[in-house]
């Protein structure tokens, strides 16, 4: 497991805003807060050993059977299960979500005759989308394809629907209560595959994986979309329109809210993290320990239009400064 991953304003202290996280700006919980408060007698029980109802529920939605549905602990816990699953060779472009590779390296590979593919779509932390025929061709030339949806509705580039996907017979998709809802304390996850894959990925599922306050909460949020994170791309664009005008930083384009950037010259994205917090209170995130980045490169994910005015600002004053310092 590599360390540093975003959201880590517990390092600093009076961190104001938070570019270091993907997830989007201006949600609230107050409704599911004030929803769980009325079913704190779920502490006293069990959950369900496997979350069935709520498995149900988003079986209901989609339009597929409850047995192509799988919830688990959090996105993270469904990767960690496919990579016990199925011990194939894994192919992993990078740069992208650093679990995939750990995950398998956690569970040998004693499966090196069939091959399987983990792609992020939207991917972390480029904010790339693959284009569906190029997923039709990997799907064609894989045993198995593992498609993490996790950014799914940050993007309003078109991504495959699990409808369609649990009629293929070599691909996996995961989705993240936690990007879908903006709830990452939550840990709540799920996968949708045909039947044939779940069934053999629920041979290695832990009972009670997840909480019952988490399975109450997940039958909540898809009872309301408008409880869904709805980012604002607009301000996403602008915000990298902004961040590319600085002499000496690179920015990527982006299919979502948030994306990445390079300097040019030998600054380290550490030393303007801490600065950042230090100075500012404003926190980034160091994309240097992602597979393939360099310590030039850091992430950020759009906040309100102030606050990406004011990370503007202080990066054009941290890269001016070490420019007057040379």
């Amino acid at each position: 497991m590599i360390k540093g991953h975003g959201d880590d304003a517990y390092q600093y202290t009076h961190i104001e805003s938070d570019f270091s996280s993907n997830i989007c700006v201006g949600r609230s919980h107050q409704l599911l807060m004030g929803y769980l408060a009325l079913h704190s007698e779920l502490l006293s029980h069990y959950p369900e050993p496997e979350a069935w109802s709520l498995e149900r529920i988003i079986a209901e939605y989609h339009d597929i059977s409850p047995k192509s549905v799988i919830v688990t602990n959090g996105a993270t816990d469904a990767i960690y299960l496919i990579a016990q699953t199925f011990p194939f060779q894994a192919d992993i472009p990078r740069p992208t979500f650093s679990e995939y590779e750990d995950a398998c390296n956690i569970f040998p590979r004693t499966d090196t005759a069939h091959r399987m593919l983990w792609l992020c779509n939207p991917n972390n932390p480029t904010g790339d989308v693959y284009d569906q025929l190029v997923v039709d061709r990997r799907v064609a030339q894989y045993d198995l394809v593992v498609l993490d949806q996790s950014y799914e509705h940050y993007t309003d580039r078109f991504v495959m629907n699990p409808r369609w996907a649990a009629r293929l017979p070599n691909l996996i998709q995961i989705h993240s209560f936690t990007k879908t809802y903006g709830v990452p304390g939550l840990r709540l996850g799920y996968i949708t595959a045909n039947e044939v894959l779940t069934d053999l990925l629920r041979q290695y599922l832990r009972p009670w994986s997840v909480s019952a306050l988490a399975i109450e909460a997940g039958k909540f949020l898809m009872s309301d979309s408008s409880l869904r994170c709805e980012p604002n791309l607009n301000e996403a664009q602008r915000l990298r329109d902004e961040l590319s005008q600085i002499d000496g930083i690179l920015t990527q384009e982006t299919c979502t809210n948030f994306l990445l950037c390079q300097f040019e010259s030998n600054l380290r994205a550490a030393d303007l993290k801490d600065y950042l917090a230090r100075e500012h209170h404003l926190l980034i995130r160091d994309a240097s320990n992602f597979r393939g980045l360099t310590p030039r490169h850091f992430r950020v994910a759009a906040q309100t239009p102030a606050e990406n005015d004011a990370l503007v600002a202080a990066i054009r004053q941290y890269v001016r400064g070490r420019m007057y310092d040379v």
